[in-house]
């Protein structure tokens, strides 16, 4: 299936609520570099929500290369291993004006999605993503809750 809008399930997972029981989800963000080599970089649900099917904003750290291929490219693929199904997302992505009161100094950008696909293989099970355990998760999710806030204005 390639359509242009998100399942329900993964909307569900990305609406930025309740971020406490989804602190272990971790998902990739592929960007393309200037030598034109796929670049990786892990993310979390405290820095991307779905606004609705169609569209996310996520909220990256400025200066990292992850954000300097977005800026130059306006282009990144999320990748999201959840509820064994390995969900790809192509996203077209512009930049939202700077935050001059925000919490956390972040890049913003609106994320209009291409296409998205689910995979599934019949003949596997996929029983695992990404999974990470926050070391300081107080501090954390304060952090991801003020972010989504950020990214909801």
């Amino acid at each position: 299936m390639n359509t242009q809008e998100i399942s329900t399930n993964l909307f569900q997972l990305l609406n930025g609520k309740d971020l406490a029981s989804k602190q272990h989800e971790a998902m990739m963000l592929l960007t393309l570099s200037q030598d034109l080599w796929p670049h990786v970089a892990m993310i979390s649900v405290g820095e991307v929500i779905a606004i609705r099917s169609t569209e996310l904003k996520l909220s990256l750290w400025p200066n990292t290369i992850t954000t300097s291929n977005i800026i130059r490219t306006g282009k990144a693929t999320l990748v999201i291993i959840f509820n064994g199904i390995a969900h790809y997302i192509k996203l077209s992505l512009r930049k939202l004006p700077e935050l001059a009161d925000a919490k956390h100094k972040r890049e913003r950008f609106s994320a209009k999605v291409v296409s998205y696909r689910e995979d599934i293989a019949k003949y596997a099970e996929i029983t695992s993503g990404i999974q990470i355990q926050l070391k300081d998760p107080a501090s954390v999710l304060k952090r991801w809750n003020e972010t989504i806030e950020d990214l909801l204005r």
